[in-house]
């Protein structure tokens, strides 16, 4: 009798054991989330909900890792791409965003920026006026706005701290301004930024002082108070700050350490953060190649590869931490 009964126990427990694991599979975030299908190499990723549509579009760097090149040519001559998702977890390429700024015969479009205001799409793109085998070179922040969000025209070039200078974030401050942090290649890839009224007409204030070395700024606003992430090249240093204007480092970084998932083996790098209820979620770009303990062979396709993950970010006593290998159940609404 006992037999029988341990035996029909264990039948259950095993079968609620499967059921349990087929529904945490099919509920498991992607790795990675998104893999641009024409050249594997999405990096710099901005997520925005495309009202017309009722989805979530990304727009990406779309690093061209696929040609052979010893230099650094394949970040160069790179156009914007575009994924789109219901659900901010599964992602579709759709297509390169059609922006309307070519004025030299060979151009790149790096990291762009997004906001919505008053039914205008605004995006600030790092313009580089052409495609380079090296590093020193012009770089320049365009304005552009849109409608639709395919479909671009160019403003402006901003009158910046210098002709070098990249990946723009913009926040409106709570007094209706908007302010925009960039780097300045110029002066030690430090972090500078500027203000506006009107989101068109734009004043640089300089360096900003309580910020150190590094790239891709995130600001934003989550539970009551701002913070910056900041691409330091060791994964992402974290500043909070209750003004916008003096900012505190963290002590510990994020996406530093290697997690476990497919192609989350090296470090993060150059993110977005959408808030989404009370819930945070960081999207980041990893190089799979360039995991320490088995590197890909330097300038080959799978050393330039870069896919995008995603993972939660978490606030304990004001600290962000973030755990790119816990096992996460999320639509962005």
């Amino acid at each position: 009798m006992c037999s029988k009964y341990y035996s029909k126990l264990c039948s259950i427990l095993i079968y609620v054991l499967i059921i349990n694991t087929v529904v945490a599979q099919k509920n498991a975030i992607p790795k990675p989330v998104f893999d641009d299908p024409i050249y594997h190499g999405a990096a710099d990723p901005v997520i925005i909900f495309n009202k017309e549509k009722k989805a979530w579009w990304m727009f990406y760097t779309n690093r061209r890792a696929t040609i052979e090149d010893s230099t650094v040519l394949w970040v160069h001559g790179s156009l914007i791409g575009i994924a789109e998702s219901k659900d901010g977890v599964h992602w579709k390429y759709k297509d390169t965003a059609n922006i309307n700024y070519r004025p030299d015969s060979g151009y790149t479009f790096w990291a762009p920026e997004i906001i919505a205001n008053k039914g205008i799409y605004h995006m600030y793109l790092s313009y580089i006026p052409g495609t380079f085998t090296h590093w020193n070179h012009p770089a320049y922040i365009i304005h552009l706005t849109s409608k639709n969000l395919m479909n671009w025209q160019y403003q402006s070039t901003l009158p910046l701290s210098s002709n070098k200078v990249i990946d723009p974030n913009v926040l409106q401050l709570p007094d209706g301004t908007w302010r925009m942090w960039y780097n300045n290649g110029a002066v030690g890839k430090t972090m500078y930024y500027a203000d506006s009224k009107d989101l068109y007409t734009w004043q640089d204030k300089g360096k900003d002082k309580t910020i150190g070395r590094g790239e891709g700024p995130k600001v934003f606003k989550w539970k009551q108070q701002y913070f910056m992430i900041v691409d330091c090249w060791k994964g992402m240093d974290v500043y909070v700050s209750d003004d916008l204007s003096t900012w505190k480092k963290q002590a510990e970084r994020i996406l530093e350490l290697p997690g476990t998932g497919n192609d989350d083996q090296a470090m993060g790098g150059h993110s977005d953060v959408v808030i989404n209820g009370n819930r945070a979620f960081v999207y980041y770009f990893t190089h799979p190649g360039r995991r320490k303990d088995a590197p890909a062979p330097k300038n080959s396709f799978n050393d330039k590869r870069s896919v995008i993950q995603v993972a939660e970010l978490h606030l304990n006593n004001g600290v962000i931490t973030c755990n790119r290998d816990e096992a996460i159940d999320f639509k962005l609404k």
